[in-house]
């Protein structure tokens, strides 16, 4: 490691530090630690939703897409762009445009008030359970970059030093710092990939003719999948729109309707298909590097998800390795922030809120920042017992879809308020998901089991109604 890119690795997290210690000065309330004060502009939240939702995770397993699959891996984050645009056409409105919402800080805070108390507190443990997941998630992303870039950097020290400083200036900032870091976080990736990842390792491969001769003719055509594979990351991703905690923070943070549509447009065009591709054609150009034997590994034991950070701990010199690090760690600080902060308003305002609620406004800031505090801690030990990155972060997905997606459609957009319905459809859809992904079956048509688990879930839904319909008729 050249002291110029560790000077450089070490000047962004004390940037990221300090920006925490800024705004832990001008958080008064709950309201400006979970939505930001409410008064964030589209650019602002746009950023921070696309930066959030690919982040590091996203980055790394877009790699390993690329590495194993080429272009076609880019259609994963497809179903982001669909997401976001259909959030924007339906979701936004229905909640921004509700009164009963405006001071609420947390999605499961529109369960209870859509079904009942109970309802809340379960949907705010799902939530919480697969926040956490997805903490552990990015901290695991950021610790494989740094351990493969690095050669001196083990996978576990990379793993504190990455959570300590995700959860520290998380604590201090509250979401105004995750906001307006994302921002600046994002801009850097983007600069990145641009500037120094995606030319300097076309150059290193030797070009477009040598590209195109090294690699099977499928890496470069965007039908290289099956159809299941489309079908399992839309069935996971595209809902994670409608029940993401994190998202709909910043759909409370945002100033309007307007704006948040706006940001939320903004968002899917980052995702697909700016971000997709840059990130498959990167894991592509590594790809490219092994088979060429530019790098000496073996292909078969090799872990696609560290194909690009070896890459880019070869082709780059020092100063411009510093500046890529600090531009992939920055997409994973901006999703490993925003879902702790989301795991932490789940805890204080879900589970502990009416205790909380007896505190001044100081007294309640400190809470949290506790909660936020011990919830990071949690995060990184699931962290060090896990492997794979994109794993983790779709198991974690699936986990709240199959739970949480039935109940707050029909509580949004119909008049099927049933409490028992919506507790049950909860249950069965998260524990069939669960189930089948420990069991780890085979399935028909090689589905995912959130597939199974969310047709559970709203087969439950309306049997517990129509039950219970009969029940008040007779």
């Amino acid at each position: 490691m050249h002291y110029i890119d560790l000077g450089i690795f070490v000047g962004y997290m004390l940037i990221m530090l300090g920006v925490g210690y800024y705004f832990m000065h001008k958080n008064k309330n709950q309201d400006d630690y979970y939505v930001g004060g409410r008064d964030i502009g589209s650019w602002h939240i746009g950023l921070s939703v696309v930066a959030t939702d690919v982040g590091g995770g996203f980055s790394v397993g877009l790699g390993g897409l690329g590495f194993v699959m080429g272009l076609s891996g880019s259609w994963m984050l497809f179903t982001g762009l669909l997401g976001a645009w259909l959030a924007a056409v339906f979701l936004i409105p229905r909640v921004k445009q509700d009164s009963a919402f405006a001071n609420f800080y947390t999605f499961p805070q529109i369960f209870k008030y859509l079904f009942d108390r109970n309802v809340g507190i379960v949907a705010a443990v799902i939530c919480l359970i697969g926040y956490l997941g997805f903490t552990s998630s990015q901290l695991l992303a950021g610790a494989k970059l740094a351990s493969g870039t690095f050669e001196e950097l083990g996978i576990n020290q990379a793993l504190w030093i990455m959570g300590a400083i995700a959860v520290i200036y998380t604590v201090l900032g509250g979401l105004k710092a995750v906001i307006y870091t994302d921002t600046v976080q994002w801009i850097i990736l983007m600069l990145g990939f641009i500037f120094i990842g995606l030319p300097v390792a076309y150059i290193h491969v030797g070009g477009w003719e040598v590209i195109r001769g090294t690699l099977p003719e499928e890496f470069f055509s965007l039908t290289n999948l099956r159809w299941q594979d489309f079908a399992n990351w839309g069935i996971t991703i595209l809902p994670i729109w409608f029940i993401g905690m994190t998202l709909y923070q910043r759909i409370f943070a945002s100033r309007d309707t307007a704006s948040a549509k706006k940001a939320w447009f903004i968002a899917g065009l980052f995702e697909w298909p700016i971000m997709a591709f840059m990130g498959v054609s990167l894991g592509l150009l590594s790809r490219v590097a092994f088979e060429q034997d530019l790098l000496i590994f073996d292909l078969e034991t090799l872990d696609p998800e560290m194909g690009l950070p070896i890459l880019l701990r070869t082709i780059l010199p020092s100063g411009l390795l510093g500046l890529m690090m600090a531009a992939y760690f920055s997409a994973v600080l901006s999703t490993a922030d925003s879902c702790l902060m989301a795991a932490s308003g789940n805890l204080s305002t879900d589970i502990f809120g009416k205790w909380l609620n007896k505190k001044s406004e100081k007294t309640q800031i400190r809470y949290s920042q506790l909660f936020t505090l011990l919830l990071g801690a949690i995060a990184l030990i699931v962290a060090l017992q896990m492997t794979n990155v994109l794993e983790l972060m779709l198991y974690s997905y699936a986990f709240m879809v199959s739970g949480l997606l039935i109940p707050v459609l029909f509580g949004l957009f119909t008049k099927m308020h049933d409490p028992t319905a919506a507790m049950s459809a909860m249950l069965i859809g998260g524990s069939t998901t669960g189930s089948l992904s420990l069991l780890d079956l085979a399935l028909p048509l090689d589905l995912d089991p959130n597939f199974f688990g969310v047709f559970a879930s709203l087969a439950t839904f309306l049997l517990v109604v129509n039950l219970r319909k009969r029940k008040f008729q007779n």
